[in-house]
């Protein structure tokens, strides 16, 4: 498998794993969660292999999700 298969492979269990917790955390159904997800600034980092995002906890980038959501601002962990 090439790095880019496996960032796509990996890229799509985040997002699914992201996704679940928005809906539950958030009292939303998984493709309202999935839509707010999509169209957030953290998606956007996130989709990009070399942001190196993916590299986080799926808790973590909830709580940047959160952060974004409140506040319209992501403060990045230092190793991201």
């Amino acid at each position: 498998m090439s790095e880019i298969q496996t960032f796509q492979a990996i890229f799509q269990i985040i997002v699914s794993r992201l996704a679940q917790m928005i809906a539950k955390k958030m009292n939303l159904s998984d493709k309202d969660a999935l839509n707010i997800l999509y169209s957030s600034k953290l998606y956007e980092k996130l989709e990009h292999e070399e942001t190196k995002v993916w590299h986080l906890s799926v808790p973590t980038l909830f709580s940047l999700f959160n952060e974004e959501q409140q506040t319209g601002k992501i403060t990045f962990p230092e190793e991201a």
